[in-house]
């Protein structure tokens, strides 16, 4: 008989603008390093940028280490790395970037965006590599919001990134096993995810309020549960919530900047490469 995982705190998600950009961090926190496998969260906007911007500002910058996951909810994003991959996703899609052995990559505005201004809000989210896999060769997929499967319930759509969920694949295959979905939750609809112990859970509300578990969860907040099986999701009002989960990589973690890895040597010798153009 599956048992529901209990909400052990709530962690809300800070201020921290960067420039004119209105961002939020829930993870890392004073209180909290990590959920597990998942390492970051930023939620960028919303808000709405007026023409003749400067766009994002996220120029060329390495990696090294982990993976990026950026979801587009509103607006375009422009991507361009050191391995050659290039594309622009608009609203609804997903950039999945392997960083790997190392990439040095930009995350900016597309021209059009920036004469014409727009809504814009974007989650990017850092997930872990195991030692195994932290020097593996770098990738990148993009995939429009069409590309996405979008598993309509009652009340409920399930926009699944990867894993499996009522017979449908994901758009993008993890190198981890890791589930990632963005649910949509009108007033009164709800959702439930079984078969859940032993993995780590990422659960963070974008908009709206809903009951999780029991316990009442507003936007901007990131919920830590603790052991059980089960998670239930039930809107109180028009909600989006970004969902996952993973396998535990028990692991030393250690961060610096851009590289996370499982040593401090490792991250020095992240950046002597670095320096040194290996990333390309």
């Amino acid at each position: 008989m599956s048992v529901s995982k209990p909400v052990l705190r709530l962690h809300p998600a800070y201020r921290d603008d960067i420039g004119d950009l209105v961002t939020r961090r829930p993870v890392p926190n004073r209180t909290l390093n990590n959920i597990g496998a998942f390492l970051f969260l930023n939620h960028h906007g919303p808000q709405t940028y007026a023409p003749n911007n400067r766009g994002l500002p996220f120029g060329p910058h390495p990696h090294r280490g982990f993976e990026t996951v950026t979801f587009i909810l509103e607006g375009d994003l422009a991507h361009r790395d050191s391995g050659g991959h290039e594309s622009i996703i608009h609203a609804g899609g997903v950039q999945w970037m392997t960083a790997g052995s190392g990439l040095v990559h930009e995350e900016v505005s597309p021209e059009a965006f920036k004469r014409s201004g727009g809504p814009m809000e974007i989650l990017q989210l850092w997930v872990n590599l195991p030692a195994r896999l932290k020097m593996t060769q770098p990738g990148y997929t993009g995939v429009q919001a069409d590309q996405i499967p979008a598993i309509a319930g009652d009340n409920t759509k399930v926009h699944l990134v990867s894993g499996e969920y009522q017979g449908a694949t994901g758009a993008i295959t993890s190198l981890t096993g890791v589930f990632m979905t963005w649910i949509e939750l009108q007033p009164g609809g709800q959702i439930s995810f079984d078969g859940l112990g032993g993995r780590d859970i990422f659960c963070y509300v974008v908009r709206g309020d809903v009951a999780i578990n029991g316990a009442d969860v507003a936007k901007w907040n990131l919920v830590e549960f603790a052991e059980g099986d089960l998670v239930d999701i039930e809107a109180v009002s028009g909600s989006l919530v970004l969902f996952g989960h993973a396998e535990p990589i028990r692991e030393p973690i250690v961060a610096h900047g851009p590289f996370v890895m499982n040593t401090p040597q490792e991250i020095h010798q992240a950046y002597a490469d670095y320096q040194a153009g290996k990333f390309g």
